[in-house]
């Protein structure tokens, strides 16, 4: 069996189950089928909106940790795509590369439609592709007890991904390894620490504060250019006026969307979306490796080629030279805020910095990119 790291991966998502599972988990048992629109033809209230968005799922960190165990060949979700409650994860799927499976419910709208569809397609491809070592299930139903075990006995190491609290202790079981999603490196492991503004500065993570320094030099020369608009008592009325325009409903105020009309043959999935800034998306790459690293090896430093082969397998498009650095050595030195670098022998070796390594453990919501998608 190959080492993770060095194999080859297949990911199946039952996306039903996992996005009703992180609903339930945060609204209660049931809270889904409860406050679910009865017609999923119509777009969801606002109200049901709302409490979508706070159970809403990372499934980047998915998909990133299951590239930590070797290379993704395949990564499959299944729904149905049609509905409005799905449709705002399409841009986040299609990203990074996920066939979407379109599923046509023949009766009411169930959590377990996805099973067999996705059971029959993973036996086929471990048959179709005999070089596949790694099988992660994205699920917690008891129904994929038996995909497991049929896994395991074609000689392929079974990774599962649950939701806790909706997930059978007997699938877990049936796995090689199962892992929790709040446990996934870049989850938050207590999001209530989130809601609280006095600690949301101390705790962040590292790549948050990078990517906010970062994003302060390109976006604003003059480091001191937003401290005088708090700093200034006397600009009182001055300053009321740039919050104008937060008044959405001001007819003048509505030129700035003039862009994307000019785009309209772009595909609406990346017009959706506001382009991150290269550098802080790099850090946040950079931070999400680091943990993935840790999370799989217990030694204190990494070797400074795994941290960047990781980086590679969860973002393809990621080069130093690209960014403005001669070297990955230079662009490892230019975060020392929360890697530490060791090159005082030939392999160079890489740690978190201990003043940070906490922080990131526990504070996954600002690595995980959601707010991006």
């Amino acid at each position: 069996m190959s080492e993770p790291g060095d194999g080859r991966v297949a990911v199946y998502i039952d996306f039903d189950n996992i996005i009703i599972s992180r609903y339930d988990q945060v609204h209660g048992r049931g809270s889904f089928m409860r406050d679910r629109p009865k017609s999923y033809s119509t777009a969801p209230k606002a109200s049901f909106a709302e409490k979508l968005a706070e159970a809403r799922v990372d499934l980047g960190a998915v998909i990133d940790f299951a590239s930590s165990f070797g290379t993704l060949v395949l990564t499959r979700a299944y729904a149905d795509w049609s509905l409005a409650v799905n449709a705002e994860y399409r841009g986040q799927l299609v990203g990074r590369a996920v066939d979407l499976v379109q599923l046509f419910p023949a009766a009411a709208y169930a959590k377990n439609g996805a099973d067999i569809r996705l059971a029959v397609d993973s036996v086929e491809d471990l048959f179709r592709l005999p070089e596949l070592t790694h099988v992660v299930i994205v699920a917690g139903d008891s129904d994929y007890i038996p995909l497991a075990q049929r896994v395991k006995r074609l000689n392929r190491y079974v990774i599962g991904i649950g939701v806790a609290g909706s997930t059978a202790k007997s699938l877990a079981a049936a796995c090689d390894e199962f892992v929790s999603y709040d446990d996934l490196p870049g989850i938050a492991r207590d999001e209530a620490a989130d809601a609280d503004g006095a600690d949301e500065e101390e705790t962040e993570s590292p790549a948050t504060a990078a990517g906010a320094q970062a994003a302060a030099t390109v976006d604003s020369p003059d480091g001191e250019s937003s401290a005088p608009a708090d700093t200034e008592p006397a600009a009182g009325e001055t300053a009321a006026e740039p919050e104008k325009p937060a008044r959405r409903r001001g007819g003048r105020k509505r030129a700035a969307p003039a862009e994307p009309e000019a785009d309209s043959d772009v595909d609406s999935d990346v017009t959706d979306e506001q382009p991150e800034d290269s550098q802080v998306v790099a850090t946040r790459l950079l931070a999400r490796a680091m943990q993935l690293g840790h999370e799989k090896d217990d030694s204190t430093w990494l070797h400074s080629s795994t941290v960047k082969g990781q980086m590679k397998r969860m973002d393809p498009s990621f080069s130093e030279k690209a960014l403005g650095f001669r070297s990955f050595s230079d662009f490892i030195k230019s975060r020392s805020d929360l890697v530490e670098l060791d090159d005082s022998s030939t392999a160079q070796m890489l740690r978190l910095a201990p003043t940070r390594s906490r922080r990131v453990r526990h504070s996954g919501r600002a690595t995980d990119g959601v707010s991006a998608n």
